[in-house]
């Protein structure tokens, strides 16, 4: 502990940081000052942080983001609002599972044993939760309806099990939806990513892939632009046409989708992604060893190598030609690593004059290359540059001499459509989500296999399907669901026809479960179903959710998926789940974040055990806009409990009566405290937290300045000023806070008072500072009328002293007036 802070908390009229942190959150929790009403009598307002996972105790970033939530919430509570701030915790999925493992420790015991330490150390952080909406997606009570909505969806055509190549991660031992594989890496654990052919269940999001698309239009505003801009680069929408390429020695045409029908004629040859089930099925007998060899070796690949513009493209021909519908030619079909299974039906046509990808391995591989649009920068043939621009048409057919892109894709569709080989359209480049995960500590899916019967949904009043208990057992990954050996658990009866069944050993990802998880904060101990109809009706959709920008792509847009879901359901009456939308950033140290490699991880708990909560929570908010991210290198909490201290001994020194009038009271002191009420409201309404522990500060100073200059803590204006700092501090240290509004003899809490209106008398300046500047230098400062003329302020300026010194005799070339700031007097 340093002597500065030893200093402080020894200061016999400082308040007691630990002993503070005690006494309130013991009132908070007695009085259930936090607890929602949920009656109507005051208009009401939802504020929901992203669920924590309950993989350890709280750190620095959980720090950040619920103190941004927690200014609003309070600022909410004291306008007047009844205030929904709930808290529960995302208790399944992996990282408390392979922390579990790694302690060889069961994952419920962990988890729970997580959960109870963070709870106690957010009451311990002063967060303004209703502590009665606690839930965890991993209680019985919880996932019951996480599986009655997955056999909703089942019933609507929106869960379904296929097989395909699937983002397979060799340490977790699990599939990953497309959302959880960053940079061809394990969101997760970092590893690389490979690709497994497996047998998965999927939510089939692409349905609603334009109207995810289209709503964004509601969340402008609300949202971060580059949020929006991530999801919808996510989807994907791309306009062209689907073309059916006739196929040798094969019944069924082959489609293709291409943003570019208008460049058919210059489709020299065919390329299939080799791990795409088509180019198994086209793949010519005397082929098959070449095309099996070259698969292998294109799983050991990653999907960046693949698609990288430096990769070496690489392909084997299939044995088979395609026909090219608009105009008859035999075309060759290869298998080649640089189109992904992915991307449409895994099959484009390869137009190389004008796609460099084409063109590099139309040069490996001594394909022809033909230019079908002149845009006057060289045969690509020859100068080995493909030319993607517009231009006139060439080699074209019914196209040639167009100049308008827009006519020839139209013309060319029209084509391809009156002859049935083709046809316009919309693809998208996300895709199903795949849910279901080979680990132990999920939801069980609700679906039995039955020889007879097929996949049958387990019957409503038989769930929850229960997680069996597996203590003791080896729950480390192995590739496949550790389910698998629970035997016993797995053998079962077909609920349709009684035969002998087996159930799914897969357990869903906990992005499922926080997918739905903020509808039943509003009815949280409901039994009738997942939630209260009328209960989201009343609170949602949600005016302000808090977390992190890195699930703009998987929980924010699973969550919006859900919520259509539930609409056609007739369960919820809304487009949109979250109105607003705030991303905290994160918090670093010395310019890198925080590892223990590293070493500069900075602990949380001893962060709060030096300094108290206050401080902590004061630093992180006042460090910069809550986007930002914080470097805990360059910020002092130690300064800030310095300035708590003084904000507290304002409180101490006030004398004057508890119903003293304060328009009796100093008016200058009068008029800082309601321009910093005014400021400091409108800063809270735009998210601006942390110019508003500046303006508290400023208003502080201010404060002081006038005790000790003034009449001292008996000017009604102190004590109007102090009991602001206390409510505007509240937002940001409530334990000084509630000290402060106990030592100016108000009833507790502050948390329950009311948020004051700026008197609009007070907040017109009678005057303002004007400097007068001489050649470039400042040479006066005067106190004018904030609606000075320039002929006055012109006047004024050269008839002060100072001025006239600097001038020396001088005339005066020019005066350039900034009114009422500033008067700049040029000499001749």
């Amino acid at each position: 502990m340093t002597q500065s802070h030893e200093a402080e908390t020894s200061d016999r009229r400082g308040y007691d940081i630990h002993a503070a942190q005690q006494k309130w959150s013991a009132y908070w929790e007695q009085h259930g000052t936090f607890a929602a009403l949920g009656d109507g009598s005051k208009p009401q307002r939802y504020l929901l942080d992203m669920f924590p996972y309950p993989s350890g105790d709280l750190h620095m970033g959980h720090a950040e983001a619920w103190a941004m939530g927690d200014v609003l919430g309070r600022f909410w509570k004291m306008q007047g609002y009844d205030v929904l701030h709930p808290t529960g915790w995302d208790s399944f999925g992996l990282p408390a599972e392979n922390a579990a493992i790694a302690r060889n420790a069961h994952p419920a015991e962990w988890t729970y044993a997580n959960i109870k330490t963070q709870a106690e150390s957010f009451v311990r952080y002063g967060i303004g939760f209703d502590w009665r909406t606690e839930l965890h997606t991993s209680d019985p009570e919880y996932y019951q309806w996480t599986q009655w909505l997955f056999l909703r969806y089942h019933e609507r055509g929106l869960a379904y099990r296929k097989d395909s190549y699937v983002n397979w991660c060799p340490v977790d031992q699990t599939v990953l939806a497309n959302e959880q594989v960053k940079e061809g890496l394990c969101d997760r654990c970092g590893t690389q990513v490979t690709k497994r052919q497996l047998t998965q269940w999927y939510f089939k999001i692409t349905d609603y892939a334009q109207e995810l698309l289209d709503d964004m239009s509601q969340l402008e505003g609300g949202w971060p632009e580059r949020v929006l801009a991530m999801q919808r680069n996510w989807i994907g929408r791309s306009e062209g046409a689907h073309v059916d390429f006739t196929i040798e020695g094969c019944e069924q045409p082959v489609r293709v989708f291409t943003t570019r029908p208008d460049t058919l004629f210059g489709a020299t040859f065919m390329v299939v992604a080799p791990d795409a089930e088509l180019a198994d099925e086209l793949c010519a007998p005397e082929q098959r060893e070449q095309f099996d060899a070259y698969l292998e070796k294109v799983k050991k690949q990653t999907e960046i190598e693949r698609q990288s513009t430096e990769h070496v493209k690489t392909g084997v021909f299939l044995g088979r030609h395609a026909i090219n519908p608009v105009n008859g030619e035999r075309i060759p079909i290869w298998a080649a690593d640089y189109v992904l299974a992915e991307y449409g039906t895994g099959a484009i046509m390869a137009v190389p004059a004008h796609d460099q990808r084409d063109l590099d391995f139309a040069r490996t591989y001594d394909l022809p290359v033909r230019m079908v649009i002149d845009t006057g920068e060289g045969d690509p043939a020859e100068t080995g540059v493909a030319t993607a621009g517009d231009g006139r048409y060439v080699n074209s057919g019914l196209l040639d001499g167009l100049t308008n892109k827009v006519e020839g894709v139209a013309r060319i569709t029209e084509q391809l459509e009156g002859d049935g080989v083709g046809e316009g359209t919309v693809t998208y480049r996300l895709r199903d989500w795949l849910l279901s995960r080979q680990r132990f500590w999920g939801c069980p899916i609700p679906i039995v296999h039955c020889p007879q019967c097929g996949e049958v949904p387990v019957p409503d009043d038989q769930l929850p399907v229960l997680l069996p208990d597996l203590r003791g057992a080896d729950l480390a990954p192995k590739g496949t669901s550790p389910l698998a050996s629970a035997t016993d658990w797995v053998s079962t009866t077909c609920p349709k026809c009684g035969g002998a069944a087996s159930r799914d050993t897969d357990t869903m990802d906990t992005f499922v479960d926080s997918s739905w998880y903020f509808y039943r904060y509003c009815s949280p101990q409901f039994t009738e179903g997942p939630f209260d109809v009328e209960a989201v009706k009343q609170w949602m959709p949600v005016d302000q959710y808090v977390g992190g920008v890195e699930h703009a792509t998987m929980h924010l847009l699973y969550s919006r998926f859900f919520n259509k879901v539930l609409r056609d359901m007739g369960m919820v009456d809304f487009d949109e789940p979250f109105l607003r939308l705030l991303n905290q950033g994160q918090v670093i140290n010395e310019g890198k974040a925080m590892s223990k490699s590293l070493g500069n991880g900075v602990d949380l708990g001893e962060q709060i055990d030096q300094f108290g909560v206050d401080a902590v929570r004061t630093t992180v908010v006042f460090a910069g806009p809550p986007a930002e991210d914080i470097d805990w290198a360059a910020v002092s909490p130690g300064a800030t409990l310095r300035f708590l201290q003084r904000a507290h001994r304002l409180a101490l020194d006030v004398s004057s009566p508890v119903d003293a009038d304060p328009t009796s009271g100093d008016r200058a002191l009068r008029q800082v405290t309601h321009r910093t009420i005014h400021e400091v409201t409108e800063l809270l309404n735009s998210g601006r937290f942390n110019v508003v522990v500046a303006r508290v500060m400023e208003l502080v100073n201010a404060t002081r300045k006038a005790v000790d200059s003034g009449a001292g803590g008996a000017d009604p204006a102190v004590r109007e000023a102090s009991q602001f700092v206390a409510q505007a501090l509240s937002l940001v240290a409530p334990y000084v806070a509630e000290e402060m509004w106990e030592a100016l003899g108000l009833p507790p809490s502050v948390a329950e008072s009311t948020w004051p209106t700026a008197d609009e008398t007070l907040l017109v300046a009678e005057s303002v500072t004007m400097v007068v500047q001489v050649a470039g230098k400042v040479r006066a400062k005067l106190e004018v009328s904030p609606d000075i003329t320039e002929d006055e302020a012109t006047a004024a300026a050269l008839a002060d002293a100072n001025v006239q010194r600097s001038l020396d005799g001088r005339e005066v070339a020019k005066v350039i007036c900034r009114l009422p700031r500033m008067v700049s007097i040029v000499p001749a």
